[in-house]
């Protein structure tokens, strides 16, 4: 008995598993991209006299939220994010028939509201891993959707929605809970406003949001019953 007492694992917070909510701050890194589709005007060479071809490539910025976060029960938890601010930029190259590139770059600083459900396994000592599932509402605050218009403009819309899916780990520490996540984010909307009188924008129909993101989540404190 007594050698067994000295390799017990003590559990760090060891009643957090019974309070219905609690809240935690999230920092993170992102990378993402467009999903283009072309519009039919593309390959006709009436209507397109310059561009060869359009692609887009990943690029990295930061994000950062508070969430909240409601036990539903003992496998399942209810996740919300009152304050999400998600920082990216897209970069799309513009191969003209001239054979030189063009670059445009859509910058978006995004009020995201995310909605997901998390399903988590035992708690293994102090160690736990989970997946998660959910929608999200997207505000973009610095869409140029509104802008004047010109010819090396690409017009991103206001608003998204989409889905995301993720696995991350919790490590319960003494006075909080470190969590890292890596998440898939996939746009179901279209936020390219089309104008067919702009160049860059004319051979481009549809673009949809495409995200991953790595977080850690600082967890802590809690409500009890």
């Amino acid at each position: 008995m007594e050698v067994k007492a000295q390799h017990a694992v003590e559990l760090n917070l060891a009643d957090h598993d019974v309070k219905p909510y609690y809240f935690g701050i999230m920092l993170g890194y992102n990378t993402s991209h467009y999903n283009i589709t072309h519009d039919p005007s593309f390959t006709n060479p009436a209507l397109n006299k310059k561009i060869a071809d359009v692609e887009s490539g990943n690029t990295g910025r930061i994000h950062l939220g508070i969430m909240a976060n409601y036990q539903l029960s003992k496998r399942f938890d209810l996740r919300f994010y009152p304050l999400n601010l998600v920082f990216s930029e897209k970069k799309l190259d513009y191969l003209m028939k001239s054979n030189a590139i063009e670059n445009q770059r859509a910058e978006s600083i995004v009020m995201s509201f995310p909605l997901q459900v998390r399903l988590k396994s035992d708690r293994i000592n102090n160690f736990r891993v989970y997946t998660l599932a959910g929608a999200k509402y997207d505000f973009d605050l610095a869409s140029n959707a509104g802008a004047r218009n010109s010819d090396n403009m690409l017009k991103i819309k206001k608003n998204d929605y989409g889905v995301e899916g993720g696995i991350g780990f919790q490590f319960f520490l003494p006075y909080f809970i470190l969590s890292p996540e890596i998440k898939f984010s996939y746009g179901l909307s279209n936020i390219h406003a089309r104008d067919a009188d702009l160049i860059y924008s004319s051979v481009v129909d549809k673009m949809n949001s495409r995200m991953l993101m790595f977080s850690l989540h600082f967890e802590g404190g809690g409500m009890g019953r």
